[in-house]
C-alpha cells in the first residue's frame, strides 16, 4: 500500500469512528473526491485491515461503515490545516464581536494544540500564523457596522432555542418591541430576520447596529412552517429587500466588461448570456434597489440596466466613464 493511500485509509478509519452514525459512499467520494468505485475499494480495505467495522444499512436505504473503537483517537493526524481554520474562524467571530463563539473556537484549537507534543505545538503555532500573516483577508478590509456583543449573544441565543426575544429598537422612547428570530444575516449591514406576531405573520428585518438592548425570554416559539433563510435571503441583492421592489433584474455588460463581469456571481439563481456583439447579460430575480446602486457604481458606464425600470431611473446620473479599472 502506498504512503498517500495508507493515509487515506487512516483518516477513512477516522471518519468511520468519529461520526456517530458512520460514513457512506457518497460522503467517502465528497470527503476524498474519488469516485463511486474507489470509495467501494476503501471500503473494502477498511473492512480488511480493521477487525471491528460495522456495516449497517439505515434506514435511507444508505449502507455505512463505522469503526467502534475508541482508541482510534490515539492516531493523532497532523492538525496544522485545522487548527489555521479554528484561527481564522476566531479571528472573524471576533471581527463580528460574536465573543461566545470566539472563546468556543479558541477552546477547541487549545484542545488540539495541547494534543501535540511541545515542539510539535511550538512549530505548528508558527506555522499557523504565517499562513495567516499571508492571508490579508483574515483581517476583513473595509468598512462595517460593529455589533454588540451582548446583542449578538442574546439574538444567538434565540435563535439557538427558537425563543422570543424582547427588542428595544432604534430608540429608548420606542416601546419594546416582542419578536420571534428566524434568521441573522451578516454584511456590511446585518440583520435580524423575525416574525414580531403583534404585527402579524410577515418576515421583517431588524438592523442589528440599531438594537439597542436584547433579552432572551423564556418563551418558546413555532418556527414558520416552510420558511428557509436561504430562500429568503435569495430575494435580495444584499441583505435587505423591500418586497415592493422583487422583480426581474436585467444588466447589460459591455464587451470590454464582459469577461470580468462573467467572474461575478451577482446571485445566486443568476442566468447569463453572451450576445453577439460580445457583451453579457445578467438575468435574476431580486430585491434591494439601493444596495444593487451601490455595486454598479463600482463598474461605471460599463454596465447598462435594461430592467426595473425604478433601478435604472436610480443609477443612470451616476455612471462614470473615467474609472481606471473594473471591480
Amino acid at each position: 500500500m502506498s504512503h498517500s493511500k495508507a493515509q487515506d485509509l487512516i483518516r477513512l478509519a477516522r471518519l468511520a469512528a468519529t461520526r456517530r452514525t458512520g460514513i457512506c459512499l457518497d460522503e467517502i467520494c465528497e470527503e476524498f473526491g474519488v469516485s463511486h468505485r474507489t470509495a467501494q475499494r476503501m471500503t473494502e480495505a477498511l473492512e480488511t485491515v480493521f477487525i471491528n467495522v460495522e456495516v449497517v444499512d439505515g434506514p435511507d436505504r444508505r449502507r455505512r461503515w463505522r469503526v467502534a473503537d475508541p482508541a482510534l483517537d490515539r492516531l493523532q493526524i497532523r492538525q496544522e490545516t485545522a487548527i489555521e481554520a479554528l484561527e481564522i474562524a476566531s479571528r472573524s467571530a471576533r471581527g463580528d464581536g460574536r465573543l461566545r463563539h470566539t472563546a468556543a473556537l479558541n477552546d477547541l484549537r487549545d484542545a488540539l494544540l495541547a494534543r501535540l507534543t511541545p515542539k510539535d505545538a511550538l512549530r505548528t503555532e508558527a506555522d499557523v500564523e504565517a499562513v495567516l500573516l499571508a492571508m490579508g483577508s483574515v483581517t476583513r478590509p473595509g468598512p462595517r457596522v460593529n455589533l454588540a456583543p451582548a446583542v449578538l449573544d442574546a439574538v444567538i441565543e434565540g435563535l439557538r432555542g427558537p425563543l422570543r426575544l424582547r427588542l428595544r429598537y432604534r430608540s429608548q422612547d420606542e416601546p419594546e418591541r416582542i419578536i420571534e428570530p428566524h434568521g441573522l444575516l451578516l454584511g456590511h449591514r446585518s440583520y435580524l430576520v423575525a416574525r414580531q406576531p403583534a404585527r402579524g405573520e410577515d418576515m421583517l428585518n431588524f438592523r442589528m447596529d440599531q438594537i439597542l438592548s436584547a433579552q432572551t425570554l423564556d418563551e418558546s416559539f413555532s418556527l414558520s412552517p416552510g420558511f428557509s433563510l436561504e430562500d429568503y435571503a435569495a430575494k435580495s441583492f444584499g441583505v435587505y429587500q423591500d418586497p415592493k421592489q422583487y422583480d426581474e433584474v436585467i444588466w447589460r455588460f459591455a464587451p470590454h466588461a464582459a469577461a470580468r463581469a462573467a467572474e461575478f456571481s451577482f446571485h445566486p439563481k443568476q442566468t447569463v448570456e453572451l450576445q453577439d456583439d460580445g457583451s453579457l447579460i445578467v438575468r435574476f430575480k431580486a430585491a434591494g434597489w439601493l444596495e444593487m446602486a451601490w455595486h454598479l457604481y463600482q463598474w461605471g458606464n460599463a454596465v447598462e440596466i435594461i430592467a426595473p425600470e425604478g433601478l435604472r431611473t436610480l443609477v443612470e446620473q451616476h455612471r462614470r466613464s473615467d474609472f481606471d479599472a473594473l471591480p
